[in-house]
């Protein structure tokens, strides 16, 4: 079953490619520091209301005009319902904001947005519906599935994106890229979940600590940390950021060999509260 409707769109961000750099120094510290574990639940989006706002007033989706761009289907990644996002390229009716993109945000939620000072947890289950893996020769753009974004039109604070078939974690502003998934093959329409611990501050005091849980696996894996950095730094005024889910692909094009059509479901979206 899927249900549809418009809402209120996403802002075009230019996208930045990747350098991986210091994991396993990353690594280590990770583990050593420790995630808090008392954490108080702000926002949950889980679509069990059927609905693509999933019952949270102000939660918007995306501009997009094509009927199934985004919709809620069944089942879901722990209950009945997920939502989905679909763009194919080339298709003006799957562009909000003059990208190729549909997305739902969290912008006009003060439950969802984050602030210097706020220390942050984002949680988020994604399955990669039909996804056609990565062969030699075929482009290499990327998949944007999940970011961190400040407000004004903004390079986002941080993203998790497909790459060939790895799933990546990317701050452009640190221009910081470390593989989190080394190979999604195997988990093409299997619910992969993600964590993404976040200390915004506008010094050197703040962090990025992302961790997975893939099929089979017991509990969260840490996977990625960037410490003693400053993870606030908007390029243009923002008085706030928020987090948005769903597919973004800034830099592909038909021209460029990019698979015409991507599906992607997300559900159990949280946000916690780490201060």
């Amino acid at each position: 079953m899927v249900t549809t409707t418009l809402c209120a769109g996403a802002l075009a961000v230019p996208f930045l490619l990747s350098q991986a750099q210091d994991a396993d120094a990353q690594m280590t510290s990770y583990v050593t520091s420790g995630v808090a574990q008392d954490a108080a639940e702000a926002l949950r989006a889980d679509y069990e209301s059927g609905t693509l706002n999933s019952g949270v007033e102000g939660l918007t989706t995306t501009h997009a005009t094509a009927p199934d761009a985004s919709g809620v289907v069944q089942p879901g990644h722990a209950g009945s319902y997920a939502v989905q996002h679909k763009v194919t390229l080339g298709d003006p009716a799957y562009e909000s904001n003059g990208a190729p993109r549909s997305e739902s945000a969290t912008d006009l939620l003060e439950a969802g947005q984050f602030n210097v000072g706020d220390v942050q947890r984002y949680e988020f289950s994604v399955l990669l519906k039909d996804w056609k893996p990565y062969e030699p020769g075929d482009s290499e753009s990327g998949d944007i599935i999940f970011q961190g974004k400040y407000a004004g039109g903004n390079v986002p604070a941080f993203y998790l994106m497909t790459k060939r078939n790895e799933v990546a974690f990317r701050s452009p502003h640190l221009n910081k890229q470390t593989t989190v998934v080394p190979d999604l093959r195997p988990f093409i329409n299997k619910w992969m979940n993600f964590r993404v611990d976040a200390r915004w501050t506008t010094d050197e005091t703040g962090y990025f600590k992302v961790s997975a849980q893939l099929p089979g696996q017991s509990g969260y894996k840490p996977v990625v940390s960037y410490e003693n950095v400053r993870t606030y730094q908007p390029v243009n005024p923002a008085d706030h950021g928020y987090i948005k889910w769903g597919l973004y692909r800034p830099s592909e094009s038909i021209e460029n060999g990019d698979v015409p059509t991507r599906i992607v479901q997300h559900d159990d979206i949280r946000i916690f509260d780490l201060s």
